[in-house]
């Protein structure tokens, strides 16, 4: 499958999304509130966007596709995804942005799925829903003998993190932290790795500290 962009284009699609909305943000409210103060939904739609912008096999984009939607437009057999479900301990729910294939369809039911995303705002600290929602998307990705023709090829977790001047721990110590934790859960799964992309700290001119990431997670086989 290669009518699709590149990994490195769509992480920097995503890592672009998350300025945009911090800039927009900060314009919005007249300088007066950083991105950390506004809902998960403004980062993941000015990310969209930016996707959007990739001119080289541009992908389909939607926001909030449910599980069961993703999984039957992934799995060989559309009729799977209960069974994939039931193994895998998925309960239904959604990702913040999934990413199809962009292909004349035929009718509804021909989509596919390729990268999943999740999109959290204001991450300074590794809450049990991260980690939660890092298993969540080992499990969607992970490839074993039953199911390894599934078309998802990655997903990403990605967050914006910012903190005040007067915080005790700063971005350079929290993030390590954070990533390292990710690390524990993705080991758990024998053919699944991790790599993390972006988390640059930068300062404003009041000595606030902002960041973006992206921490993606693929199959790889042995």
């Amino acid at each position: 499958m290669n009518n699709f962009p590149k990994q490195e284009k769509v992480v920097n699609a995503i890592l672009n999304g998350i300025v945009n909305a911090k800039n927009n943000f900060l314009f919005w409210t007249n300088d007066r509130l950083s991105l950390s103060y506004g809902p998960h939904k403004i980062v993941t739609i000015h990310i969209a966007q930016e996707i959007a912008k990739i001119e080289e096999y541009t992908p389909e984009i939607f926001i909030s596709a449910t599980v069961t939607d993703i999984l039957r437009c992934s799995l060989p057999d559309r009729n799977e995804y209960p069974n994939f479900m039931t193994k895998r301990d998925l309960t239904e729910g959604t990702f913040s942005i999934t990413l199809d294939e962009r292909i004349p369809h035929s009718n509804h039911n021909d989509s596919i799925s390729r990268v999943i995303i999740s999109v959290k705002n204001n991450v300074i600290n590794t809450k049990k829903e991260y980690l939660d929602e890092i298993d969540r998307i080992c499990k969607m990705i992970q490839r074993d003998e039953d199911y390894k023709e599934s078309t998802l090829d990655y997903g990403v977790f990605t967050f914006y993190s910012d903190i005040t001047k007067d915080a005790r721990k700063k971005l350079d110590k929290r993030i390590p932290e954070i990533i390292k934790k990710f690390d524990k859960v993705v080991a758990q799964y024998d053919n699944l790795k991790a790599t993390f992309k972006g988390g640059e700290i930068h300062k404003t001119d009041d000595d606030e500290e902002w960041s973006m990431s992206c921490y993606i997670i693929e199959p790889f086989f042995k």
